[in-house]
């Protein structure tokens, strides 16, 4: 449902759940009540006030809440249009660090000025300190480390409250009635220019939002394209941008989540070797020297537990509203995201679902979508053609290149072949000259031999063997 601001005339808008609470007007500040939405006023079912016959316009538009139709100079597009480009965008969730820095050192330096007073002497036992002395006692027993966690706390609690800023920020915007019904129940190609010139007319501390932002470029980029498939490819995007962009915003605090409890375990080390340092029992005779030393002892460990004890309340703290600050803007992103996709892209036509009049339009759209595509299929076939054909002569080349290399290999092999059988041939021959060769000194020897014995006479005599059974 819509509203205007009783101070400043704005046009705002809020669910008709939120009926009845108290927001500020992101235009003047002023503090008011949402009105409670009339029963004669409650949408139809379809999500359109039916209007009167006379808030229609030559087009068929319907307009909500009695409005008149707008001025046909404006839907032709003749109207005189303001100077566009977007502006310049500010971080919606990440805060000035020397900023933040500034004001955690400052609240840094006045809690340790509240502090100072409740010091308690040293001649005080630890007993006796009353809550504040206590307190203090955390502070500045172990001052490097706990004057480094405090640091770390004030300056995450800063980079909170900025954070707090810029969600109220992004949550005043949310009230903004960006696209008025007024204006036309569809966004079309004919009035889309109405709908931006109507964003850039938004007061300017109050166009730096993620919602308009987002918006604006989904109008602009329907403008262009008049699809609506392209926009929702878009708003998509940013989402993802926008939520990234959220959850990077939080690296300094993890940082500082993490350091803190770090720090006070340093402390606490440190505290337990020098109280472990202090004991030194070797010349002591006496019992109340080694009671004194005893409590020395004890006393330095406690304020090392100390620094331990301030590191977890002080990161315990910190979780809290580190967490609900995080879900508030989880929340505030959801909520942007539910607008786009609920109202924004409902209300965009490109022209998919009109007929009669506009059918020498879609036509003309379908034509050149195809001769677009046809085009592309052409460049794309010319392309695969002139790969196929690189890979073709890429493959004749390498075939080339592979026959060459087998027939040198082929060649050399059977050389080396040749080579060896020769090699063979020639070693068998020699073998077998070289037998040849000894076997005629042999049978040359022999038949020396045998011509020698043949002018001699051999004589051969038996040589009688004596026996049981000889003559004598």
């Amino acid at each position: 449902m819509t509203f205007k601001c009783p101070s400043c005339d704005m046009q705002l808008k809020a669910e008709p759940e939120m009926a009845g609470k108290i927001v500020r007007c992101p235009g003047c500040d002023t503090k008011l009540s949402i009105p409670a939405i009339a029963p004669a006023s409650l949408p139809s079912p379809s999500g359109v006030t039916p209007p009167a016959p006379s808030d229609t316009d030559p087009f068929g538009t319907v307009y909500e809440h009695g409005a008149s139709a707008p001025d046909q100079s404006l839907m032709t597009g003749t109207a005189e249009r303001g100077e566009r480009g977007g502006w310049e965008e500010i971080d919606p969730t990440n805060p000035n660090g020397l900023l933040s820095f500034g004001i955690g050192f400052v609240l840094f330096l006045v809690w340790i000025g509240i502090l100072y007073p409740f010091k308690a002497p040293d001649s005080v036992s630890p007993a006796t300190y009353t809550g504040m002395q206590f307190i203090a006692s955390l502070f500045f027993k172990h001052m490097l480390v706990s004057f480094m966690n405090t640091l770390f706390f004030t300056w995450a609690m800063s980079i909170l409250y900025l954070k707090l800023q810029k969600l109220r920020h992004q949550r005043k915007a949310l009230l903004l009635d960006v696209l008025p019904w007024e204006m036309g129940a569809e966004i079309n190609r004919d009035n889309v220019g109405q709908f931006i010139d109507n964003v850039y007319k938004l007061p300017h501390r109050l166009r730096d939002s993620m919602m308009v932002n987002r918006i604006r470029k989904a109008l602009e980029l329907f403008e262009v394209k008049q699809n609506t498939g392209d926009v929702t490819n878009m708003l998509s995007s940013q989402s993802d941008i926008d939520s990234m962009r959220i959850g990077g915003s939080y690296a300094l605090l993890k940082a500082f989540l993490w350091a803190i409890p770090i720090l006070g375990f340093i402390g606490t080390v440190i505290g337990l070797s020098h109280a472990i340092g202090g004991m030194n029992f070797s010349n002591m005779t006496d019992l109340k020297q080694v009671t004194s030393t005893l409590g020395t002892v004890t006393g330095g460990l406690g304020t090392a537990f100390d620094a331990t004890l301030l590191g977890l309340v002080l990161a315990m703290t910190l979780n809290f509203p580190l967490n609900s600050m995080m879900k508030a803007e989880d929340d505030c992103l959801n909520d942007i995201d539910a607008f786009c996709n609920e109202v924004l892209l409902p209300r965009l036509n490109d022209g998919g679902s009109i007929a009669g009049g506009d059918t020498a339009g879609m036509m003309d759209t379908l034509v050149k979508a195809v001769a677009n595509a046809q085009k592309e299929f052409l460049t794309d076939l010319n392309a695969l053609s002139k790969q196929i054909k690189e890979q073709a002569d890429n493959l004749d080349k390498r075939a080339t290149a592979h026959q060459q290399r087998v027939d040198s290999e082929f060649a050399m092999t059977l050389n080396r072949m040749r080579e060896d059988v020769t090699n063979a041939v020639k070693d068998s021959v020699k073998t077998t000259s070289d037998y040849t060769r000894a076997l005629a000194t042999g049978i040359q020897s022999l038949n020396n031999l045998l011509s020698e014995l043949g002018g001699k006479q051999i004589l051969i005599h038996q040589v009688k063997k004596k026996g049981w059974f000889s003559s004598k």
